[in-house]
């Protein structure tokens, strides 16, 4: 079994978003197939690296603002998806 992070970095913005920030979603059982995050207010350009390196652990990731984040998530909830949600209050 994998052991869960002490302690999750806190994520304040869009800069904060990290790979050790986004360890959480990898460790998830079963392996989610996406990972929505949210933004905030607007749609932020996250490092390519912290996108790479999800990918490599077969996680898609959706960067959209927080609204529209949120009804990606809904929708791909209803299509029975196997998602996760890191939403920045707008």
């Amino acid at each position: 079994p994998r052991s869960v992070p002490s302690v999750s970095p806190q994520v304040g913005s869009y800069r904060d978003i990290s790979h050790e920030s986004l360890s959480l979603f990898r460790l998830l059982e079963p392996q989610i197939e996406i990972l929505v995050l949210g933004t905030g207010d607007r749609v932020e350009r996250l490092h390519p690296t912290v996108l790479r390196q999800m990918r490599e652990c077969g996680i898609a990731v959706e960067v959209q603002d927080t609204p529209n984040a949120c009804a990606t998530f809904n929708f791909l909830t209803s299509e029975k998806r196997v998602v996760a949600a890191g939403l920045i209050p707008p």
